[in-house]
């Protein structure tokens, strides 16, 4: 059974920093592309940023520059670094793997 356990987020001030971690459990080999999307209050849910098995990149406009997702496929494990952020980034992020396996959601404040 595929579980995807999320950790990091909380509060900062806007201009701040946090990281997520996302890890994987009941896989075998990470093959699939990984990614992390959020969803405000009253909003969609849509993609931040994306990474493939080798590396290939993905970002939304609104995060480019500020956020950088990685994946460590020996920890089974996807980051999201967010760096300058801002108070339109409040949402809470989850984690997925390929397109059927999600995690729980972290809820990320800025506070202006």
């Amino acid at each position: 059974q595929v579980q995807l356990v999320q950790s990091g987020g909380g509060l900062v001030q806007a201009g701040g920093s946090l990281r997520l971690s996302c890890a994987a459990s009941g896989i075998v080999f990470m093959i699939n592309t990984m990614g992390w999307y959020r969803q405000a209050p009253g909003k969609q849910r849509d993609l931040v940023a994306n990474i493939t098995l080798t590396g290939n990149t993905n970002y939304a406009d609104s995060v480019k520059g500020r956020f950088t997702i990685s994946r460590d496929n020996n920890k089974k494990t996807v980051y999201l670094q967010m760096n300058s952020l801002k108070p339109e980034d409040t949402a809470v992020y989850y984690c997925r793997y390929g397109m059927d396996f999600w995690g729980k959601g972290t809820l990320v404040t800025v506070s202006s």
